[in-house]
């Protein structure tokens, strides 16, 4: 009974209801006691990958703009404010493509709105590469975040409404992977080769996703959704195999759907109930925390920090790169067994240290102490807020 109530205030509106949604047509609330479709099919292996490739492509432009500041600021002598425009300018994007994510998922579907967001992003890839002036700098750089905005909720819930409950977990744990190799490789790349080739290679991830969608099924869950039942049966037997019995499955599937029809929407405002009060403090606290501990200017402008402290930019990169990857596999790996509880306290304990860490670097610096400390201390800092 309490699944169902939490069900009726979040499930239209958050990633995490998806997930519940997804759990419930598994048999976690409807009384059915079934053993639904186990094996990983080909076919959803490289839906997933498919899907994955856009977080892969988000992670890209997150890691583009830290190396590519030198030769950007050189090449279209752009001063050190405009370049900030430039590196915010995705921000905004991403929120402009978040508001509508939702719906844009729900009116074209998850295919459609994972190939709408990428043609966004080759845009913006592609203007950003051919930019001749801080305006189509900027612009491609805005479109990337719109085209991000959408990918960063559709992936997921994508993944999700594909997967058996026994999977699920492992493969939507591929998100965070993707992301940070995405922006760990582009460190690399970006630190070695000129900004506009980089640019370009941000475009491959993304070409590769929009034609991908193209040979991937549409999620079954969102067909039985929008009553296209035909698509959803097939659809459902091409994720699980040809001779898979999908009877029951799809059977949950549709009655799930015909009790959300059933549930009055009041949109967002459904969270905004006494009862969810709690959560709903303790998760956008921990976001806003996130983003205002600094984790996407350290990102953004690694390799100007490390130049600052006097730190080789390009051999700071490469090692940032290397173990962010190293870490997030192994968050991955852990977070079940560890918990989220006590990785959240490491993980704001080390933001605390790296500010402290990194704001003593330059401290010092500004006296003129310790030149040797100074830069192996803005190693530290940022080592320590991007790894944990």
């Amino acid at each position: 009974m309490e699944n169902k109530q939490m069900l009726e205030g979040l499930l239209p509106t958050t990633v995490l209801a998806e997930e519940a949604a997804a759990s419930i047509t598994d048999g976690d609330t409807f009384d059915h006691n079934h053993n639904s479709p186990s094996s990983v099919t080909f076919t959803v292996i490289f839906s997933t990958l498919v899907a994955m490739s856009g977080e892969y492509a988000f992670g890209n432009a997150v890691g583009y703009s830290s190396p590519a500041k030198t030769g950007i600021m050189e090449d279209l002598g752009l001063s050190l404010a405009e370049y900030a425009v430039f590196g915010s300018a995705m921000t905004l994007g991403g929120i402009l493509g978040a508001v509508f994510s939702g719906k844009i998922a729900d009116l074209v579907g998850r295919r459609a709105a994972m190939g709408i967001s990428e043609v966004f992003c080759i845009s913006g890839w592609l203007a950003i590469a051919l930019s001749k002036d801080a305006l189509w700098l900027d612009l491609g750089r805005f479109l990337v975040g719109c085209g991000s905005g959408v990918l960063v909720y559709v992936v997921p819930v994508y993944v999700v409404e594909i997967t058996t409950k026994n999977i699920r977990g492992a493969f939507t744990s591929l998100t965070t992977v993707m992301i940070c190799f995405g922006k760990a490789l582009m460190f690399v790349i970006g630190s070695l080769i000129n900004w506009r080739t980089s640019a370009l290679i941000g475009v491959i991830p993304c070409v590769l996703q929009l034609l991908g969608v193209f040979f991937i099924p549409e999620s079954p869950r969102w067909l039985a959704k929008t009553n296209q039942m035909k698509e959803f049966e097939a659809a459902l037997q091409c994720l699980r195999g040809k001779s898979a019995d999908i009877s029951q499955e799809a059977a949950d599937i549709t009655e799930y759907t015909e009790y959300l029809k059933q549930i009055s929407d009041g949109g967002i405002l459904n969270i905004f109930q006494r009862k969810y009060i709690n959560p709903l403090i303790v998760g956008i606290g921990l976001m806003l925390l996130q983003e205002f501990g600094g984790l996407n200017g350290f990102s953004f402008y690694t390799s100007v920090i490390f130049e600052s402290a006097g730190f080789p930019s390009t051999v700071g990169s490469i090692v940032v790169a290397v173990l962010e990857t190293l870490v997030a596999i192994m968050g991955v790996l852990f977070i079940d067994k560890s918990g989220r509880r006590p990785l959240l306290l490491i993980s704001a304990a080390g933001t605390c240290l790296a500010c402290v860490i990194t704001g003593l670097s330059f401290f010092l610096q500004d006296f003129h102490v310790g030149k040797d400390l100074s830069a192996t201390l803005a190693l530290i800092g940022v080592l320590v807020m991007l790894i944990p």
